[in-house]
């Protein structure tokens, strides 16, 4: 269905934007995809679900509030954000409080204004020759805003039963670095996601798959406790970076896979050299590598 046609149905406009956003995280506008990896929240706690589709909701109508159309809102690109801000909360706070839901959709809400002022920098500077896309960084610069605010109420993180084996802990991975791109550190998470990424194409999952190896690869020569691979955080940002540059960003081609393995690598180095120093992290990692990589790529024929 169009956007024109979503558009004018009114209540399918906002219900396409809310599950299209899930799958947005992974730049797919598929609903069979959104879907999935809305199955993937509820397996992981029906809590953050609930927390991601009111970031999801405060997403698209603070974008709507800011002047985006029912275009932005119906293909997700104003709810993949406050999605990830859900999502945030969670990990950061739990879902237990009340306020959390609260906080969810008001982050989400942010990022529609947030979203505009970073989508200016790109489109109304001398940037706008690169046509650098604003991906994640809305819902970074919001999802720092409320881990710095909130500190004191954090949640103690629960305990890890992942193994330390190097096996085990890396295969592990695989489906964790997938899962926790939207903060979830569930492999059987990640396994639906990664199902719902070869709904969309077999080149997105294929490139999923990839930066995944590719960042544990690099953690593992790092020299990353296997307990740290296995649950997904040392390369979670790699997933995107993969997947933003062999068939997202640039043509997909062999040139554009070829491309984006070292700068999957860069994006593992990044990820790590971030929480080595205690940095917040998110997905600051894939943004700046991927936003060099672009800048990059401009200036490489083909």
């Amino acid at each position: 269905m169009s956007a024109v046609t979503a558009t004018r149905t009114g209540w399918r406009t906002w219900t396409f934007g809310l599950v299209r956003g899930s799958s947005q995280i992974y730049f797919q506008q598929n609903l069979v995809s959104g879907l999935l990896v809305l199955v993937a929240f509820v397996v992981a706690d029906w809590r953050i679900t609930v927390l991601a589709l009111l970031g999801a909701i405060g997403g698209m109508l603070g974008g709507r509030a800011v002047g985006y159309t029912g275009g932005d809102i119906v293909t997700g690109m104003q709810s993949f954000c406050g999605t990830l801000v859900g999502a945030a909360v969670f990990a950061a706070l739990g879902g237990d409080a009340w306020w959390s839901y609260v906080l969810a959709f008001a982050g989400g809400l942010a990022t529609g204004p947030v979203t505009r002022l970073v989508d200016a920098l790109f489109t109304r500077t001398a940037l706008t020759r690169y046509r650098l896309p604003y991906t994640t960084a809305p819902f970074v610069i919001v999802a720092t805003v409320i881990t710095l605010a909130t500190a004191s109420l954090a949640a103690p993180a629960a305990a890890s039963r992942l193994p330390d084996d190097p096996l085990p802990a890396f295969l592990l991975s695989i489906l964790t670095n997938v899962s926790q791109v939207v903060l979830i550190d569930n492999p059987v998470s990640g396994a639906v996601i990664l199902l719902a990424l070869f709904v969309a194409s077999w080149r997105v999952g294929l490139a999923a798959v990839m930066g995944s190896v590719v960042g544990s690869i690099v953690a593992v020569a790092m020299a990353e406790p296997w307990s740290e691979i296995a649950n997904g955080l040392a390369n979670y940002s790699g997933v995107l970076t993969a997947v933003a540059l062999a068939v997202t960003f640039l043509k997909s081609s062999p040139a554009s896979w070829l491309y984006a393995l070292p700068w999957v690598a860069v994006t593992a180095v990044v990820t790590l050299l971030m929480h080595r120093a205690g940095i917040i992290t998110y997905t600051w990692p894939y943004i700046l590598t991927t936003w060099v990589a672009l800048v990059v790529a401009f200036y490489v024929r083909g």
